[in-house]
């Protein structure tokens, strides 16, 4: 069952979206405004938060630890793997993540992540909302959930982005289509559809019949007519807002320094964790960026060899420069996939899905620095990790980074009361702990 297309489950999302798109204003379903009673307006409760804004860098298909973050060099596990030292005292990590070890003291690392899903689809939910699949419900990811409950502010632009999204982007769930992630490319090529093709006075004729059709479609179909109409209305006006905003620079890696843009590797990835830390620059509240391609059933050395020669360069110098730019305090940086690899290889070459212990490398925002987490076992013979962390846990961690209460329960569109995350905060993860 596919769990990313539920939405009907929980009310009107799915018509609502529908709607949109009739009316020609597909792909921007995040522009609705958010209802005053459930945004989350305390600001009091916010003044102990460091975190502005996520980061995601998410590695689909499931990384190797063994090839990167934990890759127990000279054993069965791992023969022909090799490791580098870092910049904490006896951390090592795999050979090709050089740029990144020197930044290890500056991070902290979980190697000992768990799961309860090693299957592609359900792993991703699971890692991008922090509950397992439920066909009763759809649950928002994390970048919805921190979009809905903390202000906006002044941005004007989409608050919760999605670079090289795969088929599994990260959605708004129960909260609602508006909160789903907007989706775009490479950052080399430009955003579509934020630049008008007519002269201004053309384009409010458009915009007058648009209302016209709009009013006549509704007509007999909504009773609530004045309410929708004047929500789409708000809809249009802030995508237009959007179409003139000098805020739409920020997808534009070009305007970086030539060296900036170098530093990050010369990919889609990499442009897009540089479009990334411009945006948080911004005031974007959470930036999502992809790179697929980690499954690794077959000739695994060859295929996580290549994506890590991707990742290094962009997730190093993610991290210096936000740490240069005095952002990286208020900036929570995840990076990790929905499961690790098989401890043994297969008679392919291969690593099979292992959500049993696995890396994830977490940074800024609060968490603490030149930290490990865990470990898993050399021999391969124990799924247990040592020091297991789960799912759900570093979910409420973020959250609590962020300013907010993993407790707090949102009521659903049918009714049904759901807290923010069922973990439970972990101070270990913390920098004062």
């Amino acid at each position: 069952m596919n769990f990313w297309k539920l939405h009907q489950c929980e009310g009107h999302a799915t018509s609502r979206r529908h709607f949109l798109k009739a009316t020609s204003a597909a792909g921007m379903a995040w522009l609705s405004p958010i209802s005053q009673s459930m945004a989350f307006s305390a600001e009091n409760d916010l003044n102990h938060a460091e975190g502005k804004a996520v980061i995601l860098l998410w590695l689909a298909g499931g990384p190797s630890q063994l090839e990167t973050f934990d890759p127990h060099p000279g054993s069965d596990l791992a023969p022909d793997v090799k490791a580098v030292n870092t910049s904490v005292p006896n951390l090592q990590i795999a050979e090709g993540l050089e740029p990144v070890a020197e930044l290890m003291d500056q991070v902290c690392l979980i190697r000992s992540m768990t799961s309860q899903e090693g299957d592609h689809e359900r792993g991703v939910y699971n890692i991008k909302t922090g509950y397992r699949p439920n066909p009763t419900v759809v649950h928002p990811s994390l970048g919805a959930i921190l979009c809905h409950q903390l202000p906006k502010g002044a941005v004007e632009i989409p608050n919760h982005i999605s670079i090289l999204p795969n088929q599994w982007p990260s959605r708004g769930g129960y909260l609602g289509a508006q909160f789903d992630a907007f989706q775009t490319g490479d950052p080399v090529d430009p955003i579509p559809d934020v630049s008008k093709r007519v002269d201004d006075p053309r384009m409010e004729r458009r915009l007058e019949s648009l209302d016209v059709v709009e009013r006549a479609f509704l007509k007999g179909r909504d009773p609530d007519l004045d309410a929708h109409h004047t929500r789409h209305r708000a809809t249009i006006d802030e995508a237009l807002r959007m179409m003139g905003s000098d805020q739409v620079k920020a997808f534009d890696v070009q305007l970086a320094s030539e060296s900036e843009r170098a530093a990050y590797g010369d990919t889609g990835f990499g442009r897009g964790c540089l479009a990334a830390r411009r945006l948080v620059e911004t005031g974007v509240r959470c930036v999502e960026v992809t790179l697929d391609g980690w499954d690794s059933h077959v000739n695994n050395r060859e295929t996580q060899g290549k994506r890590i020669t991707t990742l290094a360069p962009a997730l190093s110098a993610l991290v210096r420069d936000l740490k240069d730019r005095d952002l990286l305090h208020r900036t929570v940086v995840l990076c990790g996939g929905e499961f690790g690899r098989s401890p043994k290889i297969n008679p392919l070459e291969g690593r099979d899905h292992w959500p049993h212990g696995f890396s994830f490398l977490v940074a800024g925002g609060g968490f603490a620095k030149g930290r490990v987490i865990g470990g898993t076992d050399p021999k391969g013979e124990n799924k247990e990790p040592e020091h297991p962390i789960r799912v759900a846990d570093l979910h409420a961690t973020v959250q609590h980074l962020l300013g907010l209460d993993p407790e707090k329960e949102i009521i659903t569109p049918v009714g049904r009361p759901i807290a923010l995350s069922e973990g439970r905060i972990l101070g270990e993860l913390l920098k004062n702990s």
